[in-house]
């Protein structure tokens, strides 16, 4: 007998245990992202008018992913029903091409993923940030024909110079695109924002002056007097007049090129050319940068700093605050799922002035391997983490009664319209089966993935136990319960390192 020919006596249309991944999982975000929620949920969403931080502890197939997307879900409604007061999206998820650039900026056994995750500071991780966020604002400003329906050019150019300037500056640090060259990127944005700096090229422009009048005054006699004339140009005070003249150009074009060095330096997720940013920088008014906080050294004040400046481009663009989805942290080939790993690259982020900068929240969604080592640390790090004030969920483990209730979600959710309403994951049992019996078996499944797997191969072994034309619509007991010893038998294997998950 098929399953299929099972499940559609039922009036079940699906096989609503056939996905085990919710980024694929149809039936998930279709019909039950709106009604299946982890007993956790309201600690992990919070208040979408006040976000906070939490962090969830999840092992493989306990629903991170689900969360992401239920979380997205529910700030994409409350930005619709709030436009004046919506949540700016940062999804700090795909880390491969900021752990990549990082790692081939280092030289030696420095480059070695044990040796180089160990170097991954706290700015590095708010760089990455100030990236994503900073492509996603000058990919409207570029009006690179983004699908973003939060963000238009035309919000864009409405902003205040002062913010215009701010926007330019994030795009020169963190801004870049592979359609076209950074400076390139850089001038059309400011063309598009109406950004104009006319007169920051003054010194240039004092340069070739002084010049031109100090030759046009030397050689004044040239009609009348000939080639002879050119020996006034041996004369000292000449060519000191002329470097005077060029001596502002000079200064300021050394300072920015050590400001752009030092930039280039520190900003270690990115390849930056010193010249390009040197000839970005030498665009702004002097007056306008000059003080302003810059990536330029090994430490995390300026980027609050620019996190801030981050935080007053987008209030008058309808967003009061920042909401930052931290996941899929095991999956970069640098870090490849080694718990040791996840530590030396998350840790940093454990800072209290961090996690609970005003405005924005964040929703970190990390295995469960690593409370090993969350356990073993000392005093100082839990001083300075304070995650006693992070809504801290330290496993995402689902009860029996749980996952009880959502198989029956997932099997209402693939009946026929016409089909019977209060169709239950029971109703596929003999009588002897109990619901407390099926509670107490999916207990010890503890995880979604594994409720899946275990129902699909239940279903598939009934199935195959019996012909078409002689069917069986009820489960054993029996087969219940052989079935899932020898699931749980892999499951020990899988704890104990011995298979995957």
């Amino acid at each position: 007998m098929r399953v299929s020919q099972f499940l559609d006596h039922y009036g079940v249309r699906l096989n609503p245990f056939s996905q085990e991944d919710a980024a694929s999982d149809h039936i998930f975000q279709n019909h039950c992202a709106e009604t299946i929620h982890h007993p956790a949920w309201d600690k992990v969403l919070g208040d979408c008018g006040s976000p906070s931080t939490s962090v969830v502890f999840g092992e493989k197939g306990a629903g991170k992913t689900a969360l992401r997307i239920q979380l997205l879900n529910e700030i994409r409604k409350w930005n619709e029903q709030h436009p004046a007061e919506r949540v700016f999206v940062i999804s700090y998820d795909d880390l491969n091409p900021f752990l990549d650039t990082f790692r081939d900026r280092l030289r030696g056994r420095r480059r070695h993923p044990d040796h180089c995750l160990r170097q991954w500071r706290l700015w590095d991780h708010m760089d990455a940030l100030l990236t994503l966020s900073t492509r996603r604002l000058c990919d409207a400003a570029a009006d690179d024909d983004t699908d973003d329906p939060d963000l238009t050019l035309k919000q864009m150019r409405e902003l205040p110079r002062v913010r215009k300037r701010d926007l330019l500056m994030l795009a020169a640090f963190y801004d870049q695109s592979s359609d076209q060259s950074h400076l390139r990127r850089w001038k059309r944005i400011r063309k598009n924002l109406g950004f104009l700096t006319l007169g920051a090229s003054w010194r240039l422009g004092l340069g070739l002056v002084v010049t031109a009048a100090t030759l046009a005054f030397v050689l004044r006699d040239l009609p009348a007097q000939g080639i002879s004339t050119l020996a006034g140009l041996k004369a000292w005070w000449v060519w000191v007049i002329v470097a005077a003249g060029w001596l502002p150009w000079l200064q300021r074009r050394v300072s920015l090129w050590w400001k752009a060095r030092q930039i280039a330096s520190q900003v270690r997720i990115l390849e930056h050319g010193v010249s390009t940013l040197r000839k970005i920088l030498s665009s702004f008014y002097p007056r306008e940068i000059d003080g302003q906080p810059m990536p330029s050294r090994d430490r995390s004040d300026d980027r609050y700093e620019l996190l801030a400046k981050l935080q007053r481009i987008l209030k008058p663009l309808g967003f009061s605050s920042i909401v930052v989805l931290v996941d899929r942290v095991d999956e970069p080939h640098l870090i490849n799922g080694a718990p040791e790993r996840i530590r030396d690259f998350l840790w940093s982020m454990f800072d209290n002035k961090f996690l609970k900068h005003p405005g924005i929240a964040f929703k970190m969604l990390l295995p469960r391997e690593v409370v090993y080592y969350l356990d073993r640390e000392k005093r100082e790090f839990y001083e300075r983490s304070r995650l006693d004030k992070q809504n801290l969920i330290r496993s995402l483990e689902w009860t029996g009664e749980s996952l009880y209730d959502m198989a029956t979600s997932r099997l209402r959710a693939c009946r026929h319209d016409d089909a019977d309403s209060t169709v239950s994951i029971g109703s596929l049992f003999e009588d002897d089966v109990t619901t407390a019996d099926l509670i107490r078996h999916f207990s010890r499944l503890r995880v979604p993935r594994h409720l899946f797997r275990f129902l699909f191969r239940l279903l598939t072994a009934h199935c195959d136990s019996c012909t078409e034309d002689n069917p069986r619509w009820k489960i054993s007991g029996a087969l219940l319960h052989s079935t899932m010893e020898v699931y749980q038998r892999e499951l020990d294997a899988l704890d104990r390192g011995l298979g995957t998950g």
